[in-house]
């Protein structure tokens, strides 16, 4: 992974902030399990309501899942008053997503003024063992956060 300098020295209290304040984050049982600058990985535990039909990860929540770390590794390197958001990405789900839990990393490829460049693997387990499910490539755009996600209450 390149190594890439955060603009916000309190970059890793700033994501871990600024996740517990989306919603969907927080409804589908996300966790950030580690943050370094232009890389965070976060993990989903497995619940009955996140699974499809045939047993695994439903695919729309590994996809949400890879958009969420991506821009969340984007965000550990922009400044205390920016933040992401994604123009595209593209996603190959390689695996069924199973096992106890959905661990992604987001590591950031590449960090422009205004773009940012993220690779996502997302993870299941099978016999204790990380299986690869799902690999997407990332583009955010790095925006100025609105005045009221600025004060102190936010």
């Amino acid at each position: 992974m390149a190594q890439f300098e955060p603009q916000n020295a309190d970059f890793d209290a700033e994501v871990r902030k600024r996740f517990a304040q989306q919603p969907y984050n927080l409804s589908i049982g996300a966790e950030v399990a580690d943050v370094k600058p232009g890389r965070v990985e976060i993990i989903v535990p497995s619940r009955a309501d996140l699974i499809q039909h045939n047993g695994y990860f439903h695919g729309g929540l590994i996809a949400g899942l890879a958009d969420i770390a991506g821009g969340f590794a984007g965000w550990s390197l922009v400044a205390a008053d920016q933040g992401m958001l994604t123009v595209e990405y593209k996603l190959n789900i390689v695996a069924p997503g199973m096992g106890d839990e959905l661990r992604a990393v987001g590591e950031v490829v590449s960090r422009g003024r205004s773009i940012i460049v993220t690779r996502i693997d997302v993870f299941g387990t099978s016999n204790e063992k990380p299986v690869l499910c799902a690999t997407s490539l990332q583009t955010l755009k790095v925006m100025k956060l609105p005045p009221e996600l600025l004060s102190d209450a936010a």
